[in-house]
């Protein structure tokens, strides 16, 4: 049986405390269970370089019922996950990141119909070139479904913002672009180009397009909440990391 605290990963333990609280460390802030931090498998604290970090970490343990979901705690995930494995591994997170930009949702809009053609045009061309322009990734658009190779230089400005950012914001970074399916839209939301609402609307005009159509099931739908969710919890991430940083203990 788990120590209370532990949480053991795909498990779903009995809610084991009452008050969740956050208070400040010499190197951060820590979430708190009736006054202790909850502890990853490896055994680490839970702790944030923010309050507001730590406060949405909280959030998600507030709102645990009966059982704890971890699964869907995505915050408190991101945090473990900054904590224990981004450190050892940036040169290959970032390496994830510009695989998608390799591959970028922007750069393969639809061939039809012309409706959603105009559409996408409207709302990713102007992400393009403010990628270009703003961050020094030009990405080239394909002209049709097949594959197009990306230029060394855009995929290395992608690798370079990737690494510039802290394990955090990398972590974060990581989680939006399988999210979005796109590296400009993740690095757009870190920038605050838009919010999370709008980068998900943005990585799915050709769903929407088809809902309009053909209408939507009850399972996309939920879906679909779902990983709006995600997307909403994301941005909170991004403008969390932008709040006040380590208290004086």
């Amino acid at each position: 049986m788990a120590q209370k605290g532990f949480i053991e990963p795909g498990e779903k333990p009995r809610r084991f405390y009452g008050s969740v609280s956050v208070a400040s460390s010499p190197d951060g802030w820590q979430v708190l269970l009736d006054g202790r931090p909850p502890r990853s498998a490896r055994g680490l604290a839970l702790k944030t370089p923010t309050r507001p970090l730590a406060e949405l970490a909280a959030a998600e343990w507030e709102a645990q019922a009966q059982h704890i979901d971890l699964a869907a705690m995505h915050a408190t995930r991101l945090a473990f996950t900054a904590l224990e494995a981004v450190p050892a591994a940036r040169a290959s997170v970032a390496e994830q990141i510009v695989q998608y930009a390799g591959n970028d949702l922007l750069c393969y809009p639809a061939e039809g119909p012309e409706g959603l053609r105009a559409r996408q045009a409207a709302a990713w061309e102007p992400l393009l070139a403010r990628a270009r322009d703003d961050l020094g990734i030009a990405l080239e658009p394909s002209r049709g479904i097949l594959h197009r190779d990306q230029p060394a230089h855009a995929l290395e400005a992608v690798r370079r913002h990737a690494l510039s950012a802290d394990d955090f914001t990398l972590s974060g970074l990581a989680f939006g672009v399988p999210l979005f399916g796109s590296a400009i839209l993740t690095l757009g939301l870190w920038r605050g180009w838009f919010g999370g609402e709008e980068a998900f609307a943005l990585s799915r005009l050709d769903e929407a397009w088809q809902e309009a159509q053909w209408g939507i099931d009850e399972e996309a739908a939920e879906r679909t909440s779902r990983l709006q969710a995600e997307a909403l919890m994301l941005e909170a991430w991004f403008r969390g990391l932008d709040g006040p940083g380590v208290s004086p203990a």
